[in-house]
């Protein structure tokens, strides 16, 4: 196996093989982040010894849709928004404007659905020590 980097601009998406100060996909400034690439030798190769995933299109209306079971924010609104609940084994990216109270929203659907097996917080902005203190003053708040 051979790592590899690339740069990824976090706008749009945009790859380039070193870093570039200015996005020439979207033209936004310092957006561009560091993402190791690990490429196999195996059969399936691609001829440059990278194994490639042979994905063919497929039309939306050959695949079956099926119920999943979803547990309850405890939050109305929010569960409405997605689709009735949240679904085990799911990735939701919440976002919004500093201060509106992202990370107390998390921390209080964290608090809800404990009972229902792991979660996992990952915050890009906050360190555990703010998530705890914050976690500690919902606590106490009760």
């Amino acid at each position: 196996m051979k790592n590899k980097t690339v740069f990824v601009c976090n706008e749009c998406g945009y790859e380039s093989a070193k870093w570039l100060g200015k996005c020439p996909a979207c033209n936004c400034w310092n957006s561009f982040f560091e993402q190791k690439v690990v490429e196999s030798k195996g059969s399936g190769s691609t001829g440059k010894g990278t194994t490639k995933a042979h994905v063919k299109p497929q039309l939306l209306d050959s695949y079956q849709a099926k119920e999943t079971l979803r547990t309850s924010t405890g939050f109305d609104e929010l569960d409405r928004v997605l689709g009735g609940g949240l679904v085990k084994g799911s990735l939701i990216l919440l976002g919004g404007e500093p201060g509106i109270g992202k990370s107390t929203l998390i921390l209080q659907i964290c608090d809800k659905v404990q009972g229902e097996g792991k979660v996992l917080y990952v915050s890009g902005e906050e360190s555990a020590e703010q998530i705890k203190l914050r976690a500690d003053r919902l606590r106490n708040s009760k």
